[in-house]
């Protein structure tokens, strides 16, 4: 069984979302916590939330323990970019793209054995 939890729209490059949700990928929820609340990056708050939600989806839809429980997948998309441009020397613009990410983390039970 698995529970699910996405985050759309999240104002975060999702090159830097990757590289806290690496770190993640794989392990114990409680472990991937501890990490997360010790990784001093930008983005480590908004996977903690989305790791918490999916945790709190197995719990509640689905009655899994949240002990037993294991980041099975986690993976970043690239959502919409904003557009923005900055007034450059001799009348030219520079263009800024303020990108946005879906952070999805999918929560499932340990396999015996």
């Amino acid at each position: 069984m698995q529970a699910k939890a996405v985050a759309k729209q999240v104002r975060i490059a999702p090159r830097k979302a990757r590289l806290v949700v690496d770190l993640i990928r794989g392990k114990d929820v409680g472990l991937a916590l501890a990490i997360l609340k010790n990784t001093p990056k930008a983005a480590s708050p908004i996977v903690e939330k989305v790791l918490k939600s999916a945790i709190a989806n197995a719990e509640h839809n689905y009655e899994m323990d949240a002990e037993g429980l294991i980041v099975e997948q986690a993976y970043v998309d690239e959502g919409a970019t904003l557009k923005r441009f900055r007034p450059r020397a001799m009348g030219r613009a520079g263009k800024i793209n303020k990108r946005t990410s879906h952070i999805t983390i999918i929560v499932s039970e340990k396999k015996e054995g």
